[in-house]
This record gives C-alpha cells, sequence and structure tokens, in this order.
C-alpha cells in the first residue's frame, strides 16, 4: 500500500499523543508496510494551528473540517475532539469514503454511537475507538492469561479510575464538566475505560446499579476560552458544572461475574490511577496503570506458605507487543520500561495493520456501542436509583 495519508482533527492533549504514534511507526514498527504520512492538522483556530503543526510535523492545515474530508489525499480521519462532534465527524468521514480512528468515548449517547456504527459498516471503511489502554503490555498479557485460562473462572471484577485534577474549588471550568460538550463527567472521561477493560477481558455486563455526584457546582471561567466550550462567562461570574464529580456502579456480567467500579476526578493523591482487579477459580490478576510495566498474578496452585502475589515485569520480548523477529526487542532490553505514549504507539501500529488488511482492529464502532449501552445504563441507574438492564 506504501503510505497512509492521515488527517488529524485536534492538536490539544490527545492531538499531541495520537501525533507522537503516527512519527514513531517507522522507529519501532519497521514491519508494518504501509507508512502514516502527517498530512494535514485540522483545527479551528489558524495561529495555534500553524504552530502545532509545525511543532508536531503535519505537512499542512486546514480549518474546515468538510473541506478536511473532501480531500483525494487523505485515507484516514483521525478524531481528538471534544465528545460533542465525534459522530457527526465519522459520519462524513465514513460518507466520503475514509476510514476512521476515533477518541473515546465514541458518542454522547447510545444512539449516536448507533449511528455511527451503522455509518462506518454502510461504508465499509475500518473503523476503530481509541481505547488505549488495551495495548498497555500489561494489560495485554493479562487477557492472553484470561483467555488460557490461568486464573480459571471468573468470579469478580473491580476497578478503580482515579483522578485528583478538579478537587480544587478554584480550578476552572473547562469543556470536560459542561455536559453539552462532554456528556458525563467521570463517567465518560474515566469509567469508560473501565468498561472497555472489563467488556475485553471478562464479557458482557448484563444490568448495572450505579450512583453519582457532582461535588462543585460552580467554578471560575477559564480566562479567554472559546464561548463555544460552553466555560465562558461575564464578569465575576461563574460557570455552571452540570456532569458527574465522581460515580460508583454495580455490575453484573453475562457470565455470572459480580463487579464493582468507580471513578473519580476528586481522589486526592491520584494522579492517574487505573486500577483492575480480576478473581477467578485459580487464581488473580491486578494491574495498576500507574505502575503500567507491571501486572501482578497470584496463583491458588503455589503451595503453603509460598502464596502471595508476584510481580511479572511486562517488558520482556515474550510479553505483548514487546517482541520482534530480531533480539534486540521491539523497544527496549527487559526491565528498561515502557511508558504512557507507547500504548498509543501500539494501538496506531494494529490500526495501520488493520487497514492494510481492511479488517477493523478492537475496539470497533461495534465495540465502543456496547461500552456505550453501559454508560448508558450507569445514567439511567443513578436517575432511577436502582437496577438497569444494558440494552
Amino acid at each position: 500500500m506504501g503510505e497512509i495519508r492521515v488527517g488529524l482533527v485536534g492538536y490539544a492533549f490527545m492531538g499531541r499523543a495520537h501525533s507522537n504514534a503516527y512519527r514513531q511507526i517507522p522507529f519501532y514498527f519497521p514491519e508494518i508496510e504501509s507508512k502514516p504520512v502527517l498530512k494535514v492538522l485540522c483545527g479551528r483556530s489558524p495561529e495555534p494551528l500553524a504552530q502545532a503543526a509545525a511543532a508536531m510535523g503535519w505537512e499542512e492545515t486546514e480549518t474546515d473540517f468538510e473541506a478536511l474530508v473532501a480531500r483525494d489525499d487523505i485515507d484516514l480521519i483521525d478524531i481528538t475532539t471534544p465528545n460533542n462532534v465525534h459522530v457527526a465527524m465519522a459520519i462524513k468521514a465514513a460518507q466520503a469514503g475514509k476510514h476512521v480512528f476515533c477518541e473515546k468515548p465514541l458518542a454522547m449517547s447510545l444512539a449516536e454511537a448507533k449511528q455511527a456504527q451503522e455509518a462506518v459498516e454502510a461504508a465499509g471503511v475500518v473503523n476503530m475507538v481509541c481505547h488505549n489502554y488495551r495495548r498497555a503490555p500489561a494489560v495485554s498479557l493479562a487477557k492472553q492469561m484470561i483467555d488460557d485460562g490461568i486464573i480459571g473462572e471468573i468470579y469478580h471484577w473491580r476497578s478503580q479510575y482515579l483522578q485528583d485534577w478538579l478537587v480544587d474549588p478554584q480550578a476552572p471550568a473547562v469543556w470536560r464538566t459542561q455536559k453539552a460538550i462532554a456528556g458525563s463527567g467521570a463517567l465518560g472521561d474515566l469509567l469508560a475505560h473501565s468498561i472497555d477493560l472489563a467488556l475485553w477481558l471478562v464479557g458482557d455486563i448484563d444490568r448495572v446499579c450505579c450512583d453519582m455526584e457532582t461535588f462543585i457546582k460552580e467554578r471560575p471561567p477559564l480566562g479567554g476560552i472559546d464561548a463555544t466550550l460552553g466555560a465562558s462567562a461575564g464578569a465575576g461570574e461563574k460557570v455552571k458544572v452540570d456532569v458527574d464529580d465522581g460515580v460508583v456502579a454495580l455490575v453484573r456480567f453475562a457470565n455470572g461475574a459480580l463487579g464493582t467500579m468507580e471513578a473519580t476526578r476528586f481522589a486526592p493523591g491520584h494522579r492517574n490511577y487505573n486500577f483492575f482487579e480480576v478473581n477467578g477459580s485459580r487464581g488473580s490478576l491486578r494491574f495498576n496503570l500507574e505502575r503500567m510495566n507491571e501486572l501482578e498474578y497470584y496463583n491458588c496452585a503455589d503451595p503453603d506458605g509460598q502464596q502471595g502475589f508476584r510481580v511479572i515485569q511486562a517488558t520482556e520480548n515474550v510479553h505483548p507487543f514487546m517482541g520482534v523477529p530480531d533480539d534486540g526487542g521491539r523497544y527496549w532490553p527487559p526491565g528498561h520500561i515502557v511508558g504512557y505514549e507507547h500504548t498509543f504507539i501500539n494501538t496506531v501500529a494494529d490500526l495501520l495493520v488493520g487497514i492494510e488488511k481492511g479488517e477493523s482492529p478492537a475496539p470497533t464502532f461495534a465495540d465502543a456501542v456496547k461500552t456505550q449501552a453501559v454508560l448508558e445504563a450507569c445514567q439511567n441507574a443513578a436517575e432511577a436509583g436502582g437496577w438497569v438492564q444494558v440494552e
């Protein structure tokens, strides 16, 4: 195929992470035949857009999304915008015959997510949602061990995704605190990751019971923020926060397993604590993103007096994403850690291979619909005050 020419929409935090991933593919994944070309960076504000394009290595810039998708020299549209425009952009890209890569959550609602799925499937384009934590080597190793039956029949899932960047009541309102832009707060921002991992590692979720809370109801406006992001206010006024700050959920899986999930941006001391533990009939696994190279494993078959969690450093050539045909390994020697950025590199690598083969790598838009169904059930359960069936 030669080249996959990319049009990236958005150049902030996620735009930087995606840009870096495309740039690193030829270095870390030389076996991938189709090389990504950083063709067009798209955004609304010409001056910062041009600065970002120059810093990240994009060939051109574009301020009109319609013009971007109409170009014949773009193969892949990558969407890293705020959540409220994901679906509209994904549908337009698919209808223009472009492959679509979209940040999570895919949509603002289950109905929207289904529309996006229908569009990409009708167009026959490769589609993928960026749940990058699946491709931390230690998490992919957990998937292998579960599929191989190493921990046996799964009984429990428990997860916590804890951050603390909104604890200060004087922290300004941003688009992630505005329902019209984000759709939800910790629910869609953080718990969506936990739900995706739970669906992947354990299986489908049948029903949920959930509660959530907004702890700080108003915040100062972010100076100079674009009014279209919904966080502007007049002099001396505060911005209403209408998304959840924290969420807790009980879940029942189709295979009979029980689950607990918690997500918050109000957990002082936790910068990015994405944790899960899986308990089975033969053992347990647990993972903490803040120690992302480690997977902890407990084996019930260990002899008395020698039982306990062991730490697997998932940096060997035999571990997912780490090995290549030469003996040097894909990244670094064992024990030389990989980082957050490598989860995006691994994700983009699978996306490019999928485009080469004409196959959508997981999580696809169809997978994202399952995640969105659980998110919506959580929202409905919190409002109803009881258990809700997942559609």
